[in-house]
């Protein structure tokens, strides 16, 4: 049932204030109509006796408090669904941008999703295949996974996004899709998306959700939940394979903190509100398998580090609640190496249910072990180089030197356009392995 009030009571920010009604739910979709026959849309996000909240995901620039209408929905927010979207551009918050025209809807679904009883949650299996060494072979992406790219100031990660984008994919005959969520980006940011997904003939296969810098900041909050919503349908609906990447999630919590601070509530940590760690679980929970449906929902969610600070809250609370992380390197982006990925300080959790006989190949687990192994000894070696001199190591540390160098500039480093299949990946760790004497294998099997 719809029922309209007429007038606000104030307005601030992208927060505006209307004299409670008896009939107003929390988080109930709200129709703003602005005097010049503008429509906006929004949800209640806070209620007490006499004034409740109403967040404006377009922002309130132009209103006027006492023209405005607001229209209660008598639902949250939701989004039309439909297969039709695949291949389609949305606003930040669910709507074509593309010139296309409206899709056709199958159905109707609330955008904050249900929550996945963990009894009905299947344990993820099997892997995607990136055609990235680092990734496949020692950071494997297991589908129903959900695995952050960590990324520091400087470094160009929209470049990994796009060749994980460009070469995802499967090696059964499932259906593949991919859902990219883009917030508070640079329109040549976007532009470079949408013109890799053309040029490279994948963009039939994607869905994509983008919030530009100069869109409302508050739109972001909206972004990865929509894009969510779709994936779901796509994975749960549909039976299809869907990777959810979403960048950058450093620009949502940004967000978080800055509608926090107009609701008046007490921060926590670094001025962000003390919910970040449960509205960031809500986002990356939604990731997953569930027992009876053939369809899986793998996500990369990837941010930006304030300050290379890996111990900031959004980092921090990220890794507690996701399956492992990938860490970009400065350095090695310094020495060109591309993707500038520090193995050392990534994991995958669930990599060793993923890989093996029956899923990749029987040498993938140890040689993927003795590649970190003989790789952090690396760094003992150049350590000892800084003091010693190269010249007066140890014909062994001089082994682990020249090993280094092959392991980032061959098997971490790739041209733009490469894409390696996971037995190539172990081919060549062998390959570059057997710079060390086999006396050095400390984590392969003999036989």
């Amino acid at each position: 049932m719809k029922i309209e009030y007429i007038g606000l009571d104030s307005i601030n920010g992208p927060l505006v204030c209307i004299k409670t009604p008896k009939e107003l739910s929390f988080n109930e979709q709200v129709e703003l109509i602005l005097e010049s026959g503008e429509k906006r849309i929004g949800n209640v996000i806070a209620i007490n006796k006499e004034i409740s909240v109403i967040q404006v995901y377009e922002g309130t620039s132009g209103m006027n408090s006492k023209g405005v209408k607001s229209v209660l929905k008598g639902r949250p927010l939701e989004l039309d669904l439909s297969k039709e979207m695949l291949g389609r551009l949305f606003d930040g918050a669910g709507r074509p941008i593309d010139g296309l025209g409206k899709i056709k809807a199958d159905v109707r679904r609330n955008i904050n999703g249900k929550a996945i009883n963990p009894i009905c949650r299947q344990y993820p299996r099997n892997y995607i295949e990136t055609g990235i060494s680092a990734i496949d072979g020692l950071i494997t992406l297991i589908r129903g996974q959900k695995l952050p790219i960590f990324s520091g100031s400087g470094i160009n990660h929209n470049e990994l996004a796009e060749k994980i984008i460009r070469q995802a994919n499967i090696k059964d005959d499932s259906k593949f899709a991919i859902v990219f969520g883009l917030m508070g980006a640079e329109y040549e940011t976007a532009e470079f998306f949408r013109k890799s997904f053309e040029e490279n003939g994948i963009l039939s296969k994607v869905v994509t959700f983008q919030n530009l810098s100069n869109d409302p900041s508050v739109e972001r909050i909206l972004t990865p939940k929509v894009a969510l919503t779709c994936a779901e349908y796509l994975a749960f609906d549909l039976d299809m394979q869907v990777l959810v990447i979403l960048t950058d999630m450093t620009a949502y919590a940004e967000s978080l903190r800055e509608i926090s601070t107009l609701k008046g509530e007490i921060p926590s940590r670094k001025g962000y509100p003390g919910y970040l760690y449960s509205d960031l679980a809500s986002i990356y929970e939604r990731a997953g398998m569930i027992k009876g449906k053939k369809g899986s929902i793998t996500q990369i969610p990837i941010l930006t580090m304030p300050n290379d600070d890996i111990s900031h809250p959004i980092p921090d609370m990220t890794g507690y609640i996701t399956e492992g992380q990938i860490v970009l390197s400065k350095e090695l982006y310094k020495k060109g190496i591309n993707p500038p990925i520090n193995i050392l300080d990534s994991l995958s959790r669930l990599m060793k249910d993923g890989i093996g006989k029956d899923y990749t190949r029987e040498d993938h687990r140890q040689l993927s072990d003795q590649l970190f192994s003989s790789y952090s000894k690396v760094q003992d070696a150049r350590a000892l180089a800084k003091v010693l001199g190269e010249s007066d190591l140890s014909e062994i540390d001089k082994k682990y030197l020249e090993f280094g160098k092959a392991f980032e500039e061959k098997f971490i480093n790739q041209e733009t356009m490469e894409s390696r299949t996971i037995n190539q990946t172990l081919d060549l760790a062998w390959e570059i392995l057997k710079i060390l004497p086999e006396e050095e294998w400390d984590k392969i099997d003999k036989k």
